[in-house]
């Protein structure tokens, strides 16, 4: 069991954030034809209208929830934000974030799966990746009764200890962890998977997010008479 901690909390982070960052890399030097986000919208828009804006929105609050929440240090929100109160701010805002990419996501990967035409144009890394959000969600959805548990932010300080000493290459991180109930390891472990699966599936276009869409100058699009 110490084993397995050490592995999985002191180690895979490493190995998954390498592969992330080199892989990535490498996929956009040696193939950038398969650096697109393959969208099916073409082949049928029902329910994308509905499922697509709750995903990508869901998704992009839980990611950038977690980015401030885990990474940014205690002394910075201290003054006119208590650690319990921080948590219980995590629980409400991860869980309506959480509840919209649980229902999107499910909605794409019932529609991936039921219809006929997207399926075909599917790949085993299309259906997978989104099985696997959807699973990833439903264990942080899971992770809020135990945090409920802990309404002081004990919980919150052990997690955000840990990822604060890997981000800053501090040894025995996973020590932050004794105590931490099972399914926060299980959420734990499958977000390092998902970035170590990020280089090898459609996730990519994330890194083509169009940001320079922000700065450029206006197009003027006028209609022939």
């Amino acid at each position: 069991m110490n084993f397995l901690s050490s592995f999985f909390f002191d180690i895979y982070p490493y190995i998954a954030g390498t592969i992330f960052l080199a892989g990535s890399w490498l996929r956009y030097d040696y193939g950038q034809y398969s650096w697109r986000a393959g969208s099916s919208q073409l082949l049928d828009k029902k329910g994308l209208r509905i499922a697509s804006p709750l995903f990508h929105v869901g998704i992009l609050g839980i990611f950038f929830g977690h980015l401030v929440g885990m990474l940014t240090p205690h002394w910075v929100y201290e003054p006119f934000l208590s650690i319990a109160a921080k948590q219980q701010l995590a629980m409400v805002a991860g869980g309506i974030f959480g509840l919209m990419t649980l229902v999107g996501g499910a909605m794409l990967l019932k529609r991936r799966l039921t219809n006929v035409r997207v399926r075909a144009t599917s790949s085993v890394g299309d259906i997978m990746i989104i099985a696997l959000l959807v699973v990833q969600v439903c264990l942080g959805l899971g992770t809020i009764p135990f945090s409920a548990q802990h309404l002081d932010g004990s919980e919150m300080i052990k997690l955000v200890g840990w990822a604060q000493a890997i981000v800053t290459f501090q040894g025995g991180a996973s020590a932050h962890l004794d105590g931490v109930a099972l399914i926060f390891r299980l959420h734990m472990v499958l977000g390092m998977t998902l970035f170590l699966l990020f280089p090898f599936c459609r996730l990519v276009h994330i890194w083509s997010a169009p940001v320079e869409y922000l700065t450029r100058r206006y197009q003027l699009v006028r209609n022939r008479r």
